[in-house]
C-alpha cells in the first residue's frame, strides 16, 4: 500500500512517533514530508501553503497514494485544494493534541483561529484517531463549544458523524529492546526522580520549583534529572531551580542522545509530573515502563492511565490550580508514601510497539477498504 504520512509540526515526539510507523509497518510503501517545529501559530495557518508551493514537495505530493495519514496539525483542507490527486485518497488525522485544551496564556494569539483550521481538518477527514479519550473528549467537547459561540449558519450537530467515527490509538512506545536497563544502577538510599517535560509553562515549571522547595523543607534526600525539550523562550524558574538546587540536579537539560535519555530514565526511582497540559503523557509512560513509579497529578491523561482504581496504590497526588504550595505538599506527601511502602512501578505493556502496530495496521486496512 502506498501511504502519505504529513507531519506538519515536527516535535520530537511526532517525529518518534511517524518513524515508528514507518519502521514497523515496512510492508507499505511510505512518503513522509515534515515541517520544523517552530513558529506554531503560523505552523498551523500556512503548513497548506509551504507544502504545496516548495519545489522540494511537489514530487512527493504528485505522487499516487493509496491512504495519507496527517498529524492534527496539518491544514488538510488546504492541501486538498492546493493538491487536487489528495482529494479522492482516505484520509487519516492524527491528533497528538489539541487546541481546546491549552491551558490559558498571555501569549497565546489567534488561538481561535488555528482551533478553526484544527476543526475544518476533522470534518475533512474520512478518520480522526487521537492518542487518548481524554484527547478525543475534550477536542469535540472544545469544538462544539466553539461552534456554539459562532454567530450563525452553524451547528455542533456537523460533528456527530466525525466524533461516531473517531478511534482512540497511543502512540507506541518503542523502547522494548532496552528492558535490560531496568533498575541498572541498583539500590540507592537517596530518592532518585527524573522530571521530563518541555520545558514550557504549560509543563508546569513553576509547580515543579514548589515540589523542590518541599522536599527541602521536609529534609529529604533525594536528586533529581531534569530533562526534556527546549525552545528560545524558556521558563524562568528553570534558572531558579539550577541555582538554587544544583547540589541535588544530576542532569539540567536535553540528554546527549537517546541512550543516554533512556538511561536516566532507568536509573531513577520516580518519575514526576507538574503538567498542566498532557494528552498521553509519552515521557511519563516511556520512564514507567523503564521502571519509575509515576508521581503525577490528577488532571488531564492521567487519571485515564494510572487512575486509582487501576493499582493497588494511588500514583495521583491532588490537583490544585489555585495554590502551587499546597498542591507541592499533596506531591511530596506522594513520594514519601511510595517510598515507604515500596510501590512497584504498573504494568504499561498495553502502550507497548509490539501490541499497538497491530491496531495500526487494522485501522489502515480499515480505512482504505
Amino acid at each position: 500500500m502506498r501511504i502519505l504520512l504529513i507531519s506538519a509540526y515536527e516535535a520530537n515526539s511526532h517525529k518518534a512517533w511517524a518513524h515508528t510507523l514507518m519502521k514497523g509497518l515496512s510492508q507499505h510503501n511510505w512518503e513522509y514530508l515534515s515541517l520544523p517545529a517552530r513558529h506554531f501559530a503560523w505552523r498551523i495557518r500556512g503548513n497548506a501553503m509551504s507544502f504545496a508551493f516548495d519545489p522540494k514537495f511537489k514530487p512527493i505530493l504528485e505522487k499516487s497514494y493509496d491512504l495519507v495519514i496527517a498529524t492534527s496539525m496539518t491544514d488538510c483542507v488546504g492541501l486538498k485544494a492546493f493538491c487536487p490527486d489528495l482529494q479522492n485518497v482516505p484520509w487519516i488525522l492524527y491528533f497528538h493534541e489539541n487546541q481546546f485544551a491549552y491551558p490559558a496564556s498571555d501569549k497565546q494569539q489567534g488561538l481561535i483561529e488555528m482551533q478553526m483550521v484544527t476543526l475544518y481538518s476533522a470534518l475533512a477527514a474520512d478518520c480522526c484517531v487521537f492518542n487518548s479519550q481524554f484527547n478525543k473528549a475534550s477536542f469535540f467537547a472544545g469544538a462544539r463549544a466553539l461552534l456554539k459561540k459562532l454567530p450563525d449558519y452553524v451547528s455542533p450537530d456537523w460533528l456527530n458523524n466525525t466524533e461516531d467515527k473517531a478511534q482512540v490509538l497511543p502512540v507506541p512506545l518503542d523502547i522494548a529492546h532496552c528492558a535490560e536497563l531496568k533498575g541498572a544502577t541498583g539500590p540507592s538510599a537517596r530518592v532518585r526522580l527524573v522530571w521530563s517535560a518541555r520545558w514550557e509553562f504549560d509543563k508546569g515549571p513553576d509547580r515543579l520549583l514548589a515540589i523542590l522547595e518541599e522536599l527541602e523543607r521536609r529534609q529529604i534526600d533525594y536528586d533529581i534529572a531534569i530533562l526534556g525539550e527546549q525552545f528560545r523562550s524558556i521558563p524562568k524558574e528553570f534558572d531558579l531551580i539550577q541555582a538554587k538546587f544544583a547540589h541535588r540536579i544530576r542532569q539540567f537539560g536535553y540528554a546527549p542522545s537517546r541512550a543516554d535519555y533512556l538511561d536516566f530514565l532507568a536509573s531513577s526511582d520516580l518519575v514526576l509530573s507538574t503538567a498542566l497540559h498532557e494528552f498521553q503523557g509519552l515521557a511519563v509512560l516511556e520512564a514507567v515502563a523503564l521502571g519509575c513509579v509515576p508521581v503525577l497529578p490528577n488532571r488531564q491523561v492521567y487519571p485515564e492511565l494510572f487512575g486509582d482504581q487501576r493499582n493497588d496504590m494511588p500514583h495521583l497526588y491532588q490537583s490544585d490550580l489555585k495554590d502551587i504550595h499546597h498542591e507541592a505538599k499533596r506531591a511530596v506527601d506522594l513520594i514519601q508514601s511510595v517510598v515507604a511502602n515500596d510501590v512497584k512501578a504498573p504494568d504499561v505493556s498495553q502502550y507497548q510497539v509490539e501490541y499497538l502496530l497491530a491496531k495500526y495496521e487494522e485501522l489502515i486496512r480499515q480505512t482504505v477498504s
